[in-house]
């Protein structure tokens, strides 16, 4: 979105924390600001901090438009543009940590949070930008009008760079690409390739992704290296080039307990791989039951297990769910497609901000 801003003329400011990807960032032609974040914080302290650092951002930059990315940089950053000329368009993709997880922790932090976005999102200078009807009706239900909320569905997928593979040798292995979290459902996703070989069916599990400490929902470092041992499967931690992961891989898995829109199981599709996802928020705007996926329920190893296995054993189905999928992603959710749709509304907010001022 950033390089479609760019491309169609904006000028482009990141503040972010950064840690190995400043000059990746520069080179792109963006001015970075570098930011003392540090994610997973709730310390009141830290956050006062966050808004005063942001709100220096801003002072300094000046933008026209703040495009704020995920739940806590909405909070933090609105705050921050309080009282300033900026339109503030905050993208809440999948509301995160707070909204997927069923503990006391995140039921008393959400708590907290909606009341909070009620109050900072339903300003003249606010709009929400949402991926999927779910979180729209979400925001809706809070008390935001249909004015205040945009849906977009992603960033978009590279249908260029990214093209239908064709299937592996060898056993059937199915791949996860995504954070190592409870919430993005690795712990039914461990225990259903398990089932799958106690009951003969020797599918192997191809993992990408590491596990994210700051998450609340992070997995811990015994169950990681307990799953490491397990027969068949290989975690292969941050994965650069995912068109060579999705080309060891027949099936792609994600039984998250909800989602924005996953880019993981976008990429896949683009790579043309049939979809083993729950039916949540977010996956089922990618993974269409019976036209290019099979969905099963969140939380259910054993449903996991038995559409796996029911795609493993049907060549047929993968083909075709292959080619509906491909399909899908470049009707709906190509880069090209996003990347316009966004500059398109970075211009209506543009106006709406001139003519606030004026």
């Amino acid at each position: 979105m950033a390089r479609a801003a760019k491309a169609a003329g904006f000028d482009v400011h990141v503040a972010t924390r950064v840690d190995r990807h400043g000059l990746a960032i520069e080179s792109e032609g963006f001015v970075l600001h570098p930011l003392d974040w540090r994610r997973g914080s709730v310390d009141p302290r830290h956050i006062f901090s966050m808004i005063k650092e942001v709100r220096a951002v801003y002072r300094r930059a000046q933008p026209k438009i703040a495009h704020h990315v995920a739940l806590v940089p909405t909070i933090v950053g609105s705050i921050a543009a309080l009282g300033l000329p900026i339109e503030s368009l905050n993208a809440l993709a999948g509301l995160g940590f707070a909204f997927a997880s069923q503990t006391l922790r995140a039921k008393v932090f959400r708590f907290f949070v909606e009341r909070v976005l009620i109050l900072l999102l339903s300003r003249n200078s606010s709009i929400a930008l949402v991926q999927n009807p779910d979180d729209k009706a979400f925001l809706q239900s809070l008390g935001l009008t249909e004015q205040q909320i945009v849906l977009i569905h992603g960033s978009g997928v590279d249908t260029v760079a990214l093209v239908p593979l064709p299937e592996p040798p060898g056993p059937i292995t199915i791949g996860f690409v995504g954070r190592l979290l409870k919430d993005k459902g690795v712990e039914e996703l461990f225990a259903a390739q398990g089932l799958l070989r106690q009951r003969g069916l020797l599918v192997n599990l191809l993992v990408a992704g590491d596990r994210d400490p700051a998450n609340p929902a992070s997995i811990s470092d015994e169950e990681l290296e307990d799953w490491k041992g397990h027969p068949g499967v290989s975690i292969l931690g941050h994965v650069k080039d995912i068109s060579a992961f999705w080309a060891k891989a027949h099936i792609a898995v994600l039984p998250s307990y909800r989602e924005g829109l996953p880019l993981s199981l976008l990429e896949a599709a683009a790579c043309g791989r049939p979809l083993v996802a729950t039916d949540v928020p977010g996956c089922r705007e990618i993974a269409r039951n019976n036209l290019n996926a099979l969905t099963v329920p969140p939380r259910d190893a054993n449903a996991l297990a038995n559409a796996i296995a029911l795609l493993s054993h049907d060549r047929e189905m993968r083909r075709r769910f292959a080619a509906e999928g491909r399909a899908l992603v470049e009707s709906a959710f190509s880069a090209q497609r996003i990347a316009n749709e966004i500059t398109r509304l970075y211009g209506r907010l543009l106006k709406k901000g001139l003519a606030g001022n004026a």
